[in-house]
């Protein structure tokens, strides 16, 4: 079996007009794979530079193969079972700014640059005053962007036609508008390092730049461990970078406030290329609709069903016990929160768990549980707050799902001994480990939900919130002493 680059694949070269924050699986597999079909179907003529945002990533490995890689689409369409290889080829290289700083600030220069892509999870977007512009390079990825794009303003003198187009994918509602408020927040903060370019830079981010909101959804398992060894006979390469997806695809872009939506469409002509891109003046009900009935349940399940001793997103949907508790949570919890006609959401929730019950794709729970107290906090907060006030009681399902989430952050093993490492903010981790450490299940639901600037945010001290801490404590209390799986038997069997 031979190696995967560009002596031993075709690699079309393509002028570099996108730069990616982010290299791992869910963008190599959606923009990429988008960009790869646009090439192909849209006359695009585009290749993807890839930034990788933190310190410690996959740029080197993806880099070694030339960034070829495959993607492997498997589930329903139109009720027809669709499994398909295809190979990549629509990232060009790779930078570290870590370790290569100049070879970051040179992308401000190339002419060609129009687009700007990233997905940093929920917790990317966000201002760290800390950050200064001379910084090599700053931590928060908005600081990363301002300063690249302040060079390019610098190197084409303020020139508006070398503008950019940015797509923020991070999973937070109105992405785009986040973004550009940090982006607002560093030109500020950098306006003695700015000097006499302050306001000139303003202006053109103002006028010459388009940040837009955007809403993904394509479910990503990533490597396929399971498969490897077929689809590496099946394509005849040592693909070390394969990445696994389901076939269902969607990207909803609102426009920016100053671009006009057709221009939009005409220099990214996703549509063209026969893809499900949606261009619009407001993503928001495509965003509440997704974020509530499939990412909300995924916060939740998984946290739940990895610690009862599963580890696959289809087997938790169908297992006795926690298959009915994942519909609970769908459609007695998270459902009658939303607005729009309830006959519309049930089929979307059917939909939904048809995805989460693909028989091709073996979705980790452990993959969904990265950042897990930032994505309860947008995914599943606003549901369990606005289930309070239409219902005058607490979702119990929703309450379990963030006794599970303090519960996996205490480490250790599951009840086979499995072992159980959390990731997420290095604050968030150590501050469950101080509460765990108290030995106090009233403490840890207390100081979680007390933490306001690490979590919470501006939904403030959820103490608050009447029987919540209670309930917590008391889920807290289940799990420990009588494991998950028994928790959420009795818990269907209250209901």
């Amino acid at each position: 079996m031979q190696p995967l680059n560009n002596t031993t694949a075709h690699k079309t070269q393509r002028p570099e007009r996108i730069i990616q924050f982010g290299e791992g699986n869910f963008l190599r597999a959606f923009i990429d794979w988008i960009v790869w079909n646009m090439d192909l179907h849209a006359d695009f003529d585009a290749s993807v530079v890839i930034v990788q945002p933190i310190a410690q990533g996959m740029a080197e490995r993806l880099q070694a193969q030339d960034c070829l890689y495959h993607v492997n689409l498997q589930g329903l369409i139109d009720g027809q079972p669709v499994n398909s290889i295809e190979l990549i080829d629509s990232v060009s290289r790779t930078v570290n700014p870590y370790t290569d700083h100049a070879a970051y600030l040179a992308l401000a220069t190339q002419p060609d640059i129009r687009f700007i892509i990233s997905n940093t999870t929920e917790a990317g977007i966000a201002f760290d005053p800390a950050c200064r512009l001379a910084d090599t390079p700053p931590a928060s990825y908005p600081a990363k962007l301002t300063q690249l794009l302040y060079h390019r303003f610098r190197a084409f003198n303020g020139d508006a036609d070398k503008g950019l187009i940015i797509f923020p994918c991070e999973l937070i509602f109105q992405n785009g508008h986040h973004l550009a408020d940090c982006i607002r927040q560093y030109i500020e903060l950098w306006q003695e390092d700015l000097g006499e370019d302050f306001e000139a830079f303003r202006q053109w981010f103002e006028q010459a730049c388009f940040v837009c909101t955007t809403l993904v959804d394509r479910i990503v398992p990533g490597f396929p461990r399971k498969d490897i060894d077929a689809i590496r006979q099946r394509i005849g390469y040592d693909d070390q970078m394969v990445v696994q997806a389901e076939a269902f695809h969607l990207w909803v872009i609102e426009t920016a406030p100053n671009l006009p939506l057709q221009k939009l469409a005409q220099e990214f002509p996703a549509d063209k290329a026969g893809l499900h891109v949606v261009f619009t003046r407001d993503e928001s009900p495509y965003h509440e609709r997704k974020v509530t009935l499939l990412n909300g349940p995924h916060t939740v399940l998984s946290p739940v069903a990895f610690l009862a001793g599963l580890n696959i997103v289809r087997d938790a949907c169908q297992h006795e016990i926690i298959g009915p508790f994942v519909r609970r949570v769908m459609y007695e919890e998270l459902l009658p929160t939303l607005n729009l006609p309830e006959d519309e959401l049930r089929r979307f929730a059917d939909d939904v768990l048809e995805r989460f019950c693909n028989p091709f794709v073996d979705h980790q729970l452990t993959s969904i549980m990265l950042n897990s107290f930032p994505k309860f906090q947008t995914r599943n907060l606003p549901g369990l707050k606005t289930y309070l006030q239409r219902r005058g009681t607490l979702p119990r399902g929703l309450v379990l799902g963030l006794a599970a989430i303090c519960v996996y952050y205490r480490g250790g093993q599951r009840c086979d001994g499995t072992p159980i490492q959390p990731n997420d903010d290095p604050r968030i981790t150590q501050l469950l480990n101080d509460l765990w450490a108290t030995g106090s299940t009233r403490r840890v639901a207390e100081g979680v939900l007390a933490a306001q600037d690490l979590i919470w945010h501006e939904h403030g001290d959820l103490n608050d919130i009447p029987s919540l801490t209670d309930l917590l404590t008391e889920s807290l209390d289940s799990i420990l002493d009588n494991g998950m799986m028994e928790t959420v038997k009795r818990l269907m069997n209250e209901a």
